[in-house]
Order: structure tokens, then C-alpha cells, then sequence
């Protein structure tokens, strides 16, 4: 029986990267992203060169219905799902103060919501299909108090703890629960060039989707539960935990005021 990955946030940057490793490795996919966000003709490229079966469904996942028609879709299509990639998130946008009362619900639906609910509603159908393996993306903002990611740096850091407590439970059931937490990836033009205005250190911490893709997956096999990303990464989780909060402070006040002049949005 041909068994699948559902990944969301799937047509570009990370999710892109991932649904092009999982068809390199010869696994059938579900894709999921926004409509209008190229996710046909990503579909029909991995069909056409890689060999793979792609369903692909184009849905806002700032909405809790659309969790429901994922589900009501792979059932209604008898489709077996052994890996889980919640990979969908909305970014952070500024000062908490300037942000939009509607951005910040959508982005609290969308990063601790759906993620949440769509585990939930296809646990079942991962069961059948045991050994299974879930793998949520999280991000190094979970582990710091950073100006202007403060919603984001929350949402993330509920999705680490959520799935290192849902990992215990379900290793009864053979599933695997995996979070991996990058630091800046360079996913678009604009982030790329913000990468480049911040300072050295945070700019060799960015890695291309390419890279962490092949690191995000081997770890989910490997049924690792926590995974930081490149050396640096590593080194500044390392540091954290012996820097006084007035460095930290300062240091993230010299990067925010980076972003400031560079006049972009973190």
C-alpha cells in the first residue's frame, strides 16, 4: 500500500526544499499551501521529473476549516500517511504595539492552531500506518526574547514543548515526534537581503532551505526530538545559557536597531 508525506506551507522556500527531498528519497506526497502560490505547477514538476504520486490541495490554513478538509480529503481518497511536515507559518511583522489586531490572531492560528488540530484529526490514519513520524518546524526564536518577534518567538516556542510532550506519548504507538529549530533561512529575496544586513555572526547562522531540508528530514528518520541546525546555531544556544540578560539585551537591541536602519520588516 503506497504510503505518503503531507507537507504544509509547501510551494516555496522550506517547504519547497522538503517536498523536493522527500521526492528524491521516493516518498509519494500531499501538498498543501495557499492558492495562487505556484502549488500546481510545483505538483506537476515533482510528477513529471521525480516519480512520485503528488496530491496537492491549495488552502488557507489561517482557518480551522481547512485542517478539516485535509483530513476529510486524504479519507475520502483512502490516502495512508506516514509523515506528518508542519511547516506552515506566518513571520514575524514588527512591534507588538504596530501590529494589526487581525495579523496577530492569524499568525497564533497558523503557527500554534493548525499545526495543533491537524495532528489531532489524522493521528489515526499515522497509527495505521505505524512506523510514522511527525515533524514540526520550529525556529531558534523560540529560545530568545527578541524585539519585534515577540508573537512569532511564542508561537514557536509552544510548538517545541507541544511536541516534545506529545513525542512521550505517542511513542506507544510508534510515531516519532521531531522539532527543528533554524535560525534565518534564506526562503525569499527580502529575507535574503535582511540576512546580509545583520551582523556576522547572524549571517553565517542563516542556512539555504536546500541544506536544512536534508538536515530536518534525516533527523525526523533518525527519530531525533530536537535539532539545532549549522554549527553556529549550536554555538549561540551553547552561549546563551552563560550570558547575563544585560549582553543579551544589548546584543538584541543592536540587531533590531540594524533592521531599523536597513528600514525592514523583521
Amino acid at each position: 500500500m503506497k504510503t505518503f508525506a503531507l507537507i504544509t506551507g509547501a510551494s516555496q522556500g522550506f517547504g519547497k526544499a522538503m517536498a523536493l527531498e522527500f521526492a528524491e528519497r521516493e516518498i509519494n506526497l500531499i501538498l498543501v499551501a495557499l492558492p495562487n502560490s505556484g502549488l500546481p505547477q510545483l505538483s506537476n514538476f515533482i510528477v513529471q521529473n521525480m516519480g512520485v504520486d503528488v496530491h496537492f490541495l491549495e488552502l488557507d490554513l489561517s482557518v480551522n476549516e481547512s485542517c478539516y478538509a485535509i483530513n476529510d480529503y486524504a479519507e475520502n481518497h483512502n490516502i495512508q500517511i506516514k509523515y506528518l511536515i508542519n511547516n506552515a507559518g506566518v513571520l514575524s511583522k514588527g512591534l507588538f504595539e504596530n501590529l494589526n489586531n487581525e495579523y496577530v490572531l492569524k499568525q497564533i492560528a497558523v503557527n500554534v492552531t493548525t499545526p495543533t488540530l491537524l495532528i489531532k484529526l489524522l493521528l489515526e490514519n499515522m497509527k495505521a500506518n505505524a512506523p510514522a513520524a511527525i515533524l514540526n518546524i520550529s525556529s531558534m526564536a523560540g529560545f530568545f526574547a527578541l524585539p519585534k518577534k515577540q508573537v512569532y518567538g511564542a508561537t514557536k516556542a509552544y510548538l517545541t514543548s507541544f511536541s516534545k510532550s506529545l513525542g512521550k506519548e505517542l511513542k506507544k504507538d510508534r510515531i516519532s515526534v521531531t522539532t527543528i529549530c533554524p535560525g534565518g533561512l534564506n526562503t525569499t529575496t527580502r529575507l535574503c537581503y535582511q540576512n546580509r544586513i545583520l551582523g556576522r555572526i547572524t549571517r553565517e547562522s542563516v542556512l539555504n532551505p536546500e541544506d536544512a531540508s536534508k538536515i530536518a528530514i534525516k533527523a525526523m528518520l533518525k527519530k531525533k526530538t530536537v535539532i539545532v541546525p549549522g554549527f553556529i546555531n549550536k554555538c549561540l544556544m551553547f552561549l546563551d545559557k552563560l550570558l547575563p540578560e544585560f549582553i543579551k539585551d544589548a546584543l538584541a537591541m543592536k540587531e533590531l536597531n540594524k533592521l531599523s536602519e536597513g528600514k525592514l520588516q523583521s
